[in-house]
C-alpha cells in the first residue's frame, strides 16, 4: 500500500522539476536575447539610379579668337585733327574713327581741276580752228600740213584732259584716305595715337585695333584617338556638330555654337587634333583670348543610367558604388563609368535602373552595414557634415 503511494509522488516531483528547469532555461534565453546589443545603423543619403537619354560629350580646352581683327592704319601721311570714337565703343563698318587734315589733298584737287579747265578751254579753241582750216582746205586755201598740225593739237589737248581727270580722281582717292573709318563691325580697343600727331603708313601700331566679337570662334584640341568617332558622327548627321563653351571651372555655360572645322593635320608633338567652332556670341560672354572648356556633342545615349557624381567612389580595383539592399544593408558594387558631366555620372555597367545607391556617408560604411536613409533637411546636414569629415583622397 505504501509503495503504491510513493511511486506516483516521485513521478509528480520529477515532472515538476523538469518543468521548472525548462521554464528557467526559456527565461534565461529571453534575457540573453534582450541583453544582446542590436547592430548600429549608419545614417546615409541615398538616391535612385535614373534612366533617361544622356548626351555624350568630348571635352577639350580651347582659346577664343576673334572672327576678324583689323588694325586701322593710315594710307597717307598727315596730321590727325580729330578722334571720333571712344575706347571700347561698338562701331560699324564705315564709321568715322579719325580725321586727317584734308587741306593739302584738297589743294591738289583744286590745282588739277584748274589744269583741267585750262586744257578744256584750249581744246575748244583748237577744235574751232580745226573746223575753220578744214573749210579752207576744201577750197584750196589751207595746206594739208596745216590741217594735220591742227588735228594733232586737238588730239594732244584731248589726251591732256584725260590726264588731268586721272590726276583729279587720284587726288580724290587720297582725300578719301584722310577719313580713317572702321573696316568691320566690332569693338575698338585702346587708342594708339592722339590728336595733333602725325600719322603715316609706317606708323607701327596704327590708330586702333577693331575686333569683331559677333560672331566669334573657338579653337580647341582633342586627342587624335577620337577623330574616327567625330568623322563617323559627321557622316551620319550630315549637319554641323553642336559645341558648348563653358567657363574654366565648368560652372557657367557661356554659349552654344557649331563645329566649323577639323584641322587638316594632327599635331605630332602632342598627338592631338585642332578643331574650330563658331558661336553667334550675341550676349558677348566669349572674349578674344579667353580660356574656356569646349564640349563637342558626338552622340546621345538613349535610356542611359545616371547617378550623381558623388555616388562614384575610387578603389584599388577601380570605381565602385555602395548599393542599398532591400533589408537596409549596403553592398559594394564595381561599376564602369562612361563619363562625368555637370555633376552626373553615366554608368556603363554595374548598376540597374531604380536601385538605391549611397550619395553621402560612404566613408562610414562597410559591406553589410545597416543604414538609415535621411531625407530633406537631415540629408542636407549629413551631406555638409560628410564634406567636412570625409578623408582626403
Amino acid at each position: 500500500m505504501n509503495k503504491k503511494v510513493v511511486v506516483p509522488a516521485v513521478a509528480l516531483i520529477a515532472v515538476l522539476a523538469a518543468g521548472s528547469l525548462s521554464y528557467f532555461a526559456h527565461i534565461h534565453a529571453l534575457e540573453k536575447a534582450a541583453a544582446a546589443p542590436t547592430p548600429p545603423t549608419v545614417p546615409i543619403v541615398a538616391t535612385t539610379v535614373a534612366q533617361h537619354d544622356v548626351p555624350i560629350y568630348l571635352t577639350g580646352v580651347g582659346t577664343v579668337i576673334a572672327y576678324n581683327t583689323d588694325v586701322v592704319r593710315a594710307q597717307i601721311q598727315g596730321q590727325i585733327i580729330s578722334i571720333n570714337f571712344t575706347e571700347g565703343q561698338t562701331v560699324h563698318a564705315g564709321d568715322l574713327l579719325a580725321q586727317i587734315d584734308p587741306r593739302p589733298y584738297q589743294a591738289l584737287i583744286d590745282q588739277y581741276t584748274g589744269n583741267l579747265e585750262r586744257d578744256q578751254a584750249q581744246l575748244v579753241n583748237a577744235q574751232a580752228n580745226l573746223t575753220r582750216y578744214t573749210t579752207l582746205g576744201e577750197k584750196g586755201w589751207a595746206t594739208p600740213q596745216l590741217l594735220e598740225t591742227q588735228k594733232a593739237q586737238v588730239g594732244e589737248l584731248q589726251a591732256a584732259i584725260k590726264a588731268d581727270q586721272a590726276l583729279i580722281d587720284a587726288a580724290k582717292v587720297q582725300l578719301s584716305f584722310t577719313r580713317l573709318t572702321s573696316p568691320i563691325d566690332g569693338v575698338v580697343g585702346i587708342r594708339q595715337i592722339d590728336v595733333g600727331n602725325i600719322i603715316s603708313p609706317s606708323t607701327a601700331n596704327g590708330l586702333v585695333v577693331v575686333t569683331q566679337l559677333d560672331p566669334i570662334s573657338l579653337i580647341f584640341t582633342l586627342p587624335e584617338t577620337v577623330l574616327p568617332q567625330i568623322q563617323q558622327q559627321q557622316q551620319q548627321t550630315k549637319t554641323p556638330l553642336p559645341v558648348l563653351a563653358y567657363s574654366q571651372d565648368n560652372a557657367v555655360k557661356l554659349d552654344e555654337g557649331v563645329l566649323g572645322l577639323v584641322n587638316n593635320e594632327i599635331l605630332q608633338t602632342t598627338g592631338s587634333i585642332q578643331l574650330k567652332a563658331n558661336f553667334s556670341n550675341k550676349s558677348r560672354r566669349l572674349w578674344p583670348g579667353q580660356l574656356v572648356n569646349a564640349r563637342l556633342l558626338v552622340d546621345t545615349r538613349h535610356n542611359g543610367l545616371t547617378v550623381p557624381a558623388g555616388v562614384v567612389q575610387q578603389g584599388s580595383t577601380g570605381p565602385y558604388a555602395y548599393v542599398v539592399n532591400p533589408d537596409n544593408t549596403v553592398a559594394i558594387r564595381q561599376i564602369k563609368v562612361a563619363q562625368i558631366s555637370d555633376g552626373q555620372a553615366l554608368i556603363d555597367s554595374g548598376l540597374h535602373a531604380n536601385e538605391q545607391v549611397v550619395v553621402d556617408g560612404q566613408y562610414k560604411l562597410q559591406p553589410g552595414a545597416h543604414v538609415t536613409m535621411l531625407h530633406g533637411k537631415a540629408a542636407q546636414e549629413e551631406a555638409a557634415q560628410d564634406a567636412l569629415q570625409a578623408p582626403i583622397p
